[in-house]
């Protein structure tokens, strides 16, 4: 096992990072806490990541899962509603690691790098629910997963899509990129993976998303980051649950094998041979 060091009750593999918040905003955590459980676009990934998990994974066995990036724990309390996962939720961020881990105690929730990963051949799922827009070298991330990965075990992924997308929340959380289908493919591909299904997804609510990135680039941003984050996420309540409803249209097409061809999020499954 790799070594680590303990702070706060938490296995820390790079503890040396642990308190920094370079590729995110510290502030975002609170934020995040307080317009997540609402949020439709957060809802409508997580049913999307219950269906691809019951598409692509056998009820009947158990699988040993890493989540890298797990932020407050939002796709946690998804995963763990699955008896036949046993999950391991890792944060570079002790900031975030503490409001996941008070939101799921009984999850083992744990520090690390995942640009020097210390597994492996340890696990047979790992996930990335849009992590890797956060990290310069994204494809040292891919390579530390293959290597965490069992022979067969999949890899997990979404991103934001489409560079010419780039808005004023791109830069409140400090999204080093957005994705095209086919940069995500290659470097996937190129570290060893087959890519077994991609789909975009925010498909139907697409035009009202693209209309309000390129607006927001035209507003002022608060100096305040909390303020400005929580302004670019939160829809008011109605809106949000029809933005909610419309997005099922969606996730219909996605639990059929749809891969759908256009929207502001991209959904990769990829599996180590």
């Amino acid at each position: 096992m790799a070594a680590f060091a303990e702070i706060d009750g938490f296995r820390c593999y790079a503890p040396e990072l642990a308190g920094a918040h370079t590729d995110y905003p510290a502030e975002g955590f609170a934020v995040t806490a307080a317009v997540e459980a609402r949020s439709f676009w957060c809802r409508s990934r997580n049913r999307v990541l219950r269906d691809v998990i019951r598409r692509f994974t056998d009820l009947s066995r158990r699988y040993e899962v890493l989540e890298i990036g797990c932020g407050i724990g939002g796709v946690v309390g998804e995963l763990r509603r699955f008896p036949h996962l046993t999950l391991t939720a890792s944060e570079i961020y002790l900031e975030g690691l503490r409001f996941a881990r008070a939101r799921f105690p009984d999850v083992d929730f744990i520090q690390l790098d995942a640009t020097t990963m210390p597994f492996d051949a340890a696990f047979d799922i790992v996930g990335a629910f849009d992590v890797l827009e956060h990290i310069d070298d994204d494809v040292r991330v891919i390579e530390g997963v293959w290597r965490a990965l069992r022979s067969g075990g999949l890899f997990l992924v979404t991103v934001p899509q489409y560079p010419w997308m780039w808005s004023t929340l791109d830069d409140l959380v400090r999204h080093k990129r957005r994705y095209r289908r086919q940069d995500l493919t290659a470097k996937l591909r190129g570290c060893g993976f087959d890519v077994l299904f991609e789909s975009s997804f925010v498909t139907v609510l697409f035009p009202a998303m693209a209309a309000s990135r390129m607006l927001s680039r035209k507003r002022a941003v608060d100096p305040e980051t909390a303020a400005a984050f929580a302004a670019e996420v939160t829809l008011p309540s109605a809106a949000n649950r029809v933005c909610d409803w419309v997005m099922r249209a969606d996730e219909f097409a996605l639990r059929r094998g749809v891969s759908l061809p256009f929207g502001g999020s991209l959904l990769a499954v990829a599996r180590r041979p």
